[in-house]
C-alpha cells in the first residue's frame, strides 16, 4: 500500500529521492502524514516550481470570497476563528450573564453591533457631540488640546503619540512620537503620478465629498479638495517604511523642551497636559525632521481646514458604527478601491471583528475555554525549546562569527519569553461601560478605555505579561523590547499545526512559524538589542560587516522580483521578515532532525520525513490576493507575498535541493555561492 501510494504521490519525482528506511504498514498506519495531498498539481516539476507543486490544484480550484480581498491559509484560518467566536459570541448575546460580567459585555457589545434598526434610526446623532467640538474651534492655537480629545477617541492623527518601552532602557514607560494623519495607505498614494495613483486620488476625494455630505458638513466638496492637500503636505515630509525600520535612526530621545523647540507653532506642553501624559519629561521621537516640518503645516493651515480635517477623520474612523449610507461608502473606498473587495462583508462578520477587538482578552477567554487544548500547549512548548536549541547549534557553526559575538547571540537566546495559546490572566474590563443599543457610544468608550490604559502606563514599569495579540488571531509575533515570542490559539490549527500528525509537517509549518519568530531576534533590526529588550551594538565591527553582507545579497534577491506591474519587492523595507522566513525554515530543519535523536523518520503515505517538512512549510504560504491588494501590498507590507515567502528560502537551502534532487537547469536551482545562509 505504502509503494502504490508512493508512486501515485511522487510520479514526477526520480526514485533516489526515497531515501528512507521502509517502515511496515502496520506502523505507518498509526501516523498521520498531516500533508494534504490533493493540493498538489503534479504536472508541475517541485524542482521547477515547488510552490505550484504542492499547492497548484488548491490554486486552480480555490477561489477569494467576495468580501475579501486575499485568501489562503491564514484567511481559512481567521474564517475558522470567526465561525468559533460568531457562535460564542451569540450565545452570551443570549445568555443574560451577571452584569459586568466579562461575558455579559461580550454579549452586549455583538449585540449592539448586531442591532442594525437601532443604528439607523439614530442616524448621525452620535457625531454631533464631537462634531459640535469641532466647530468650536477659532484659531489654531487650540489644536493641541483638541488633538489630545480625538487621541482618546482613537481618531488618527499627523502626531501618533503612545506610551511604550524605552528601546534603550527597557524596563522604563516612554512617551514616544510617530509620524502619522494620512487617511491613505501611504506616502506614495499621494505622491506617486502614476495612473493608478492619480486614480485612487480621485476616488479618495469622491470617498471624502460623500463622507461629509452624509454627515451634513458645510461646503463638502472643495472641503475634501482642501483636507487632501493638507495631507498631501503632511505626507510629503513622511519617512518611507523602509527607513522607518531603523531601530537606530528612529530612537531620538529629547526633552519636552526641546520637542518644542522643533514646532514652535504647537504646544506640545499643553497637549501632554490635556493627553494625561503631563509627567513627561522626556520623549522619543521617531523622525525628528518630520516633526519639525510640520511647524509650518501647523502655522499656516487655516483653523478652517483643520476642522474640515479632524471632522473628516472622525467620521471616517467611525463609519462601521454610523447607518448604511457611511458603512458602503467606507466600503467602496477603503474595501473596493484601495484592496479590490467585491462585496462588503456580512454584519455579523464585522460585528465579531469588533467585538474580538475592542474586548480581545474576555472573548479570547471564551475562546480558549472551547477550543484550546492542553496537550496543544504542551506539544508547543516542546516545539518552541527544540528551535531555541537548534539555534543555539547553529549559532556556534557560523564560521563567519568570532566568538566573542557568538557568546552574546547565545545569551540572548538563553533569555527569549514564550506565550503561547492565550494569557495566563485576561485583563481587567471592570471600568469599560458596554450598553446594548449604543453602539457609537460603545465604540467611543472603548477607544477611551485603551487611550487611558495606555496613557496610565507612565511612570510605571514595563508589564511584559502583556498581550498584544487576542488569542483567537491567526498570526505569531516578536517583540523586541521584551525579547519575547507570542502564538496565540488562532494560529495553531491545520495546515499550522496539527496535534496529531507526525512531527515533520509540524517542524515545516509552525516550527518554521517559530523559527521565523525568533529569527526576528536577529534580523537586521533584531539583532541591534540585546537580551533585555535593550537597543545595544554586542556585535564586533568585523561581524557586523559579514552579516551585512549576507542581508545585501538577499536583498537583492527580493528586489529582483516583480510581482505585478512596474512594482518589485523592496529588499530593505522586507528585509526583516524575509531573514526571518531564511532562518526559520533552516532552524525549524535543523530542531527536526534532531528531535529524530539520529534515526530515520518513518515514510508516511508514500512521503519521506525530509519530503513531508518541505511540503508542511510549502502549504502554510498557499494563498490567492486581488490585483489592488497586492499593489497596496508591496508598497506598505514589510512582508514579502506568499508564494515568495515560500520559494526563496527554499532555493537558498541546501536539503531541500538534496532532498528534491534539484539539478541544474531546474527553475529551482541556486548555484550554492548563490545561496544566502545567515543563522
Amino acid at each position: 500500500m505504502i509503494l502504490q501510494t508512493r508512486r501515485l504521490v511522487l510520479s514526477s519525482l526520480a526514485a533516489s529521492v526515497l531515501t528512507a528506511a521502509f517502515v511496515p504498514p502496520s506502523h505507518a498506519q498509526q501516523l498521520s502524514s498531516g500533508i494534504d495531498t490533493t493540493t498538489f498539481d503534479h504536472s508541475v516539476r517541485p524542482q521547477d516550481d515547488f510552490y505550484r507543486y504542492v499547492n497548484g490544484g488548491w490554486l486552480k480550484t480555490a477561489q477569494i470570497p467576495a468580501d475579501a480581498s486575499s485568501w489562503g491559509a491564514f484567511q481559512e484560518l481567521r474564517e475558522n476563528s470567526r465561525n468559533a467566536e460568531h457562535q460564542l459570541f451569540e450565545d452570551a448575546s443570549k445568555a443574560n450573564a451577571l452584569s459586568g460580567s466579562p461575558e455579559r459585555k461580550v454579549g452586549d457589545l455583538y449585540a449592539s453591533f448586531m442591532d442594525s434598526a437601532r443604528v439607523e434610526k439614530l442616524g448621525t446623532a452620535p457625531l454631533q457631540s464631537a462634531l459640535e467640538h469641532v466647530a468650536s474651534l477659532s484659531n489654531n492655537k487650540q489644536l493641541p488640546a483638541e488633538f489630545a480629545y480625538f487621541a482618546r477617541m482613537g481618531v488618527r492623527l499627523p502626531e501618533g503619540v503612545f506610551v511604550g518601552a524605552d528601546g534603550k532602557k527597557s524596563t522604563v514607560n516612554i512617551v514616544q512620537l510617530s509620524q502619522s494623519g494620512l487617511g491613505m495607505p501611504d506616502r506614495d498614494y499621494y505622491l506617486k503620478q502614476d495612473p493608478k495613483m492619480t486614480a485612487t486620488r480621485a476616488a479618495y476625494v469622491d470617498y471624502i465629498t460623500t463622507m461629509l455630505t452624509l454627515a451634513k458638513q458645510p461646503d463638502p466638496a472643495d472641503a475634501a479638495a482642501r483636507i487632501v492637500a493638507l495631507e498631501t503636505a503632511i505626507a510629503t515630509p513622511q519617512w518611507e517604511r523602509a527607513r522607518n525600520r531603523d531601530r537606530d535612526a528612529t530612537y531620538n530621545k529629547m526633552t519636552v523642551a526641546e520637542l518644542e523647540a522643533l514646532t514652535p507653532s504647537f504646544d506640545w506642553k499643553a497637549y501632554l497636559n490635556a493627553a494625561d501624559l503631563s509627567k513627561a519629561t522626556d520623549v522619543i521621537v521617531r523622525q525628528p525632521d518630520y516633526v519639525k516640518a510640520l511647524d509650518p503645516i501647523f502655522a499656516n493651515t487655516p483653523i478652517g481646514t483643520w476642522k474640515e480635517y479632524l471632522a473628516f477623520k472622525l467620521i471616517d474612523g467611525y463609519a462601521d458604527e454610523l447607518p448604511s449610507g457611511f458603512v458602503q461608502a467606507h466600503f467602496a473606498f477603503r474595501g473596493k478601491t484601495l484592496s479590490g473587495q467585491q462585496e462588503l462583508a456580512a454584519r455579523w462578520k464585522r460585528a465579531v471583528d469588533g467585538t474580538d477587538s475592542d474586548l480581545g482578552e474576555a472573548a479570547g477567554t471564551l475562546y480558549i475555554a472551547k477550543y484550546f487544548k492542553p496537550e496543544a500547549k504542551a506539544r508547543m512548548d516542546a516545539l518552541v525549546k527544540n528551535i531555541v536549541n537548534a539555534y543555539k547549534v547553529g549559532i556556534d557553526s557560523l564560521d563567519w562569527m568570532s566568538p566573542e559575538t557568538k557568546a552574546q547571540a547565545k545569551d540572548k537566546l538563553a533569555h527569549f519569553k514564550v506565550k503561547i495559546g492565550a494569557p495566563d490572566k485576561a485583563r481587567d474590563y471592570s471600568t469599560l461601560v458596554i450598553q446594548r443599543g449604543d453602539l457609537f457610544g460603545n465604540e467611543q468608550r472603548a477607544n477611551e478605555f485603551e487611550y487611558a490604559d495606555m496613557a496610565s502606563r507612565l511612570g510605571k514599569p514595563v508589564d511584559n505579561m502583556r498581550w498584544g495579540m487576542t488569542a483567537p488571531t491567526v498570526n505569531a509575533q516578536y517583540n523586541s523590547s521584551a525579547n519575547d515570542i507570542t502564538f496565540p490559539a488562532g494560529i495553531l490549527q491545520p495546515p499550522f499545526f496539527q496535534v496529531n500528525a507526525d512531527d515533520a509537517v509540524n517542524y515545516g509549518a509552525i516550527g518554521a512559524v517559530i523559527g521565523h519568530e525568533i529569527g526576528h531576534g536577529f534580523d537586521d533590526q533584531g539583532r541591534k538589542s540585546d537580551g533585555e529588550g535593550n537597543l545595544r551594538d554586542w556585535w564586533t565591527a568585523a561581524d557586523a560587516t559579514a552579516y551585512q553582507a549576507r542581508t545585501t545579497k538577499l536583498g537583492a534577491e527580493y528586489d529582483a522580483i516583480n510581482p505585478i506591474d512596474d512594482l518589485h519587492i523592496n529588499g530593505k523595507l522586507t528585509m526583516g521578515e524575509n531573514i526571518g522566513d531564511l532562518s526559520g525554515l533552516a532552524q525549524a530543519y535543523r530542531a527536526y532532525r534532531i528531535s529524530l535523536n539520529g534515526k530515520e523518520a518513518p515514510v508516511i503515505d508514500g512521503l519521506t520525513g525530509d519530503q513531508r517538512f518541505f511540503i508542511g512549510f510549502a502549504q502554510i504560504w498557499r494563498g490567492k490576493i486581488r490585483d489592488d491588494a497586492l499593489r497596496q501590498r508591496l508598497l506598505t507590507d514589510p512582508h514579502s507575498p506568499g508564494d515568495y515567502r515560500a520559494m526563496v528560502p527554499l532555493v537558498n537551502n541546501d536539503v531541500f535541493e538534496t532532498t528534491f534532487e534539484v539539478k541544474p537547469g531546474d527553475k529551482m536551482y541556486l548555484a550554492p555561492a548563490d545561496r544566502v545562509k545567515i543563522w
